[in-house]
């Protein structure tokens, strides 16, 4: 009995030294699973919509990304910049799929990404940038500056009142105004008709031309250039993408563009009264941070716009159209 007791205990002992030794597989992969897991937990997605690809959403998206980078690493940050081609259903198509990969935030550059990415998720959230007016692109009823939902963001509305006093400051024997903008943007219809308001207050004859796409831009600008003394182009991305397009008609025609921001009006404007897009950007990515941070609620966040717009020139088109500029106007660099 003695012998056989001593014979199972020593297998009992063999067994488990046995499972000692096979253990020592599994707890090494164990340890190394659990070294990994905490930089793998602080890594945050973000998905960045951005409508279409020119100088001013592209200075937005850099100054978004550079506040992430600058605040996390680069390592600890993956943010997927995705461009639509100036197509709203290439929008929808991005959001969805980054709604898919399950994002932690998702950026929309300009009004119809927002669109999209609101109407893709109510949980995930959704900081937009480049938005002129969110009451109009979210169809808000008596918007008052928070949107409550996921969605928050920053606007590039630029005083609409001031840009329709530089035409009657600059160009004080007007008659004629035309208003020319993209009809499938909502925000350039808001901006249209405030600065029609304005003008005609001042007793200009005001009238608006829109266009569907690239494909009428040039015809729609001659014929605005035809019946006009001064054009004035709100904040359009359709109408910055044309920028050149509209130029190529309006300078011959001695006709002068007042622009509703800086890239615009470098591409087709003498004057305008703009925005930083970079540092609009960079205030976004602040946001940003706070959300993915757990420090603020995007649902609390009220809409950030630019304190100090700047009024701008540039200096070789109103040279070539005779346009003599104040002296508190600054120069276009590039």
């Amino acid at each position: 009995m003695k012998k056989i007791t001593a014979l199972v205990l020593a297998a009992l002992m063999l067994f488990a030294l046995a499972a000692c030794g096979n253990s020592s597989t599994p707890a090494g992969s164990a340890e190394a699973v659990d070294a990994v897991t905490p930089a793998e937990g602080d890594v945050f997605t973000v998905g960045v919509c951005q409508l279409v690809q020119h100088p001013a959403l592209d200075a937005a998206t850099q100054g978004f990304v550079d506040v992430l980078e600058e605040t996390f690493g680069e390592g600890n940050v993956v943010v997927d910049v995705q461009n639509a081609s100036g197509d709203s259903a290439n929008c929808a198509t991005i959001c969805s799929g980054f709604v898919s990969e399950g994002v932690d935030l998702i950026l929309a550059n300009a009004t119809p990404a927002l669109q999209a990415a609101a109407a893709a998720t109510n949980t995930i959230p959704v900081l937009g940038t480049s938005i002129t007016e969110y009451g109009v692109a979210l169809e808000i009823a008596d918007f008052d500056g928070t949107v409550g939902t996921n969605v928050s963001g920053t606007s590039d509305l630029a005083p609409l009142d001031q840009q329709a006093a530089m035409v009657t400051e600059l160009f004080p024997d007007a008659e004629n105004v035309g208003i020319l903008y993209c009809s499938g943007e909502p925000n350039s219809v808001y901006q249209a008709d405030v600065v029609k308001a304005e003008l005609e207050k001042a007793g200009l004859t005001v009238n608006v031309y829109t266009f569907a796409d690239s494909n009428d831009v040039s015809s729609v600008a001659a014929q605005a250039c035809d019946e006009n003394d001064v054009l004035y182009i709100p904040t359009d991305n359709t109408a910055a993408n044309c920028a050149e397009a509209i130029n190529n008609v309006a300078q011959p025609a001695g006709v002068p563009i007042v622009a509703g921001e800086e890239n615009l009006c470098a591409g087709c404007g003498v004057v305008t009264l703009s925005i930083d897009y970079y540092e609009l950007g960079r205030t976004t990515g602040e946001m940003a941070v706070q959300i993915l941070n757990g420090e603020s609620n995007v649902s609390e966040m009220a809409i950030e716009y630019y304190p100090n717009p700047v009024k701008k020139y540039d200096a070789e088109r109103c040279a070539a159209l005779n346009v003599t500029v104040p002296d508190d106007f600054v120069a276009i660099e590039g």
